[in-house]
């Protein structure tokens, strides 16, 4: 049946092969399908990291879309194309911190809350005898990351939850790789002797 159905627009979704580099190189050209893939492709967990450091859907949804507006208006400055996912984490990592700091509220651990949570899910699932254990402690590790100061906190979130090296954590926080170190370094130390019964 031959209806007047407009044409078919260029299969968008093949664009979601094609790999990093190429589509940054696309999108820094101005090709916004290019970019509409690299959004798509990304997208979810940058919402996730977003999500972890505001501690809100809503507020992450606002920060990804600014993380991507960004991005676009940026493009030119990303040096390695096939770097970009970490480039994306590292503006919306950036943006989360903005955000939080327009908000005039420290973020809670809703964020923490959200990936110790998705950590332990998959164990809960796989062994159900386990639950209770990992339920306990699941707590313990909030109760220690909430008595954290919070500089710690966010650079222990980047590190073990959103996996950014020192130097994009240093950058995300505008701070030296040496105070992401030091910091790190305490939080840990901390972590473990308040862990200290679950090892």
């Amino acid at each position: 049946m031959t209806g007047s159905s407009p044409p078919p627009s260029p299969a968008p979704h093949q664009l979601d092969l094609v790999p990093d580099a190429l589509l940054a190189g696309r999108a820094a050209d101005g090709d916004t399908a290019a970019f509409e893939a690299l959004a798509r492709r990304h997208g979810p967990v940058m919402r996730a990291c977003a999500r972890r450091m505001t501690g809100s859907l809503a507020d992450a949804d606002d920060v990804v879309q600014e993380s991507l507006m960004h991005a676009w208006k940026q493009l030119d400055t990303l040096r390695d194309g096939a770097a970009v996912k970490s480039w994306l984490l590292r503006i919306t990592g950036s943006r989360s911190i903005d955000y939080l700091r327009r908000r005039k509220t420290h973020a809670d651990l809703g964020d923490v809350d959200q990936g110790v949570e998705a950590g332990a899910g998959a164990a809960r699932q796989d062994h159900p005898e386990t639950a209770a254990l990992s339920g306990s402690r699941m707590d313990a590790l909030k109760a220690a990351l909430a008595a954290l100061p919070e500089e710690q906190r966010r650079c222990w979130v980047l590190k073990q939850f959103n996996d950014q090296s020192y130097e994009e954590i240093a950058q995300t926080l505008n701070i030296s790789t040496a105070s992401v170190r030091g910091r790190l370094a305490r939080a840990r130390i901390t972590l473990a002797r308040e862990m200290e019964e679950w090892r």
